[in-house]
Order: C-alpha cells, then structure tokens, then sequence
C-alpha cells in the first residue's frame, strides 16, 4: 500500500465529506482494517460516492442522508441501512425524516423492504440513544 499513487483531490474532498458523515472513528477504523485487496474498492467509494456525490452543493447532507437511506432500504441492503440511520447524528436527518424516506420505500419499493428496515433503523436509533445516554453519563 505504500507504494500507492498520490490521491487526487476528489479523492481528499471525499474523505473530508466521509468523514463529516460516518464520523472519524468509522473512517479511521475502515481505513485500518483495508487491505491491498480492497483499497482500489475503498479509493473508489471515497473519490465517487463521497467526492462526486456526497460532496455536491445542490442537496444538504441531511436530504442526501434521506434518499440514501431510502434507496438502501429498497435494495435490501441492511447493513449499509443501519450505517447511514447512524450517520444521521451528523447529517441533521431525524428520526421522523428517515420514517418519512422509509414510508417512501413501502409504497415505492414494497412493504416487505420498508417493513425489515424500519426494524434495522429503529434498533440502529435505539443503539443511538443508549450511546448518548452512557456518554452523559445517565
């Protein structure tokens, strides 16, 4: 890995706007655990989804927050749900926002897809809040 190309600077814009999102210890514990198998996976998630989408001025993080979830949710893809409901602490999207996106998914994409994700993200809010309760200490 240290013999890797320079980084262009959509790949740094990028990982500023992942890092603004997910938070630095999910990055930082992402860019840990890469390999030189993923990292060509993982250079092009940060240049292309974090540079070039996540890192546009037209929508708010909170909005691409909402789409993001919605569409993960369509597709099935639990685990990327529960990561995004929990990036919402940085995005600004509230709870009543990802029902709004998730209400979306049921009649757009099924209720079967909003049904199983409504589970994933209330159990992701659920976790939230325990985090923040433990943190000040309640």
């Amino acid at each position: 890995m240290s013999d890797a190309p320079e980084k262009s600077p959509r790949y740094h814009q990028g990982m500023a706007t992942r890092r603004s999102v997910l938070g630095d210890s999910y990055v930082d514990q992402a860019q840990k655990s890469k390999t030189a198998f993923d990292e060509p996976f993982q250079d092009l998630i940060t240049e292309a989804a974090w540079g070039h989408v996540w890192s546009r001025p037209t929508w708010t993080k909170r909005e691409r927050s909402m789409v993001t979830i919605a569409l993960l949710a369509a597709l099935g893809h639990h685990d990327e749900v529960a990561m995004h409901v929990r990036a919402t602490k940085n995005t600004g999207a509230t709870p009543d926002d990802i029902m709004e996106a998730l209400l979306h998914v049921a009649i757009y994409a099924g209720v079967p897809a909003a049904n199983h994700a409504i589970k994933i993200a209330r159990n992701a809010l659920q976790q939230m809040e325990a985090d923040s309760e433990r943190e000040e200490g309640r």
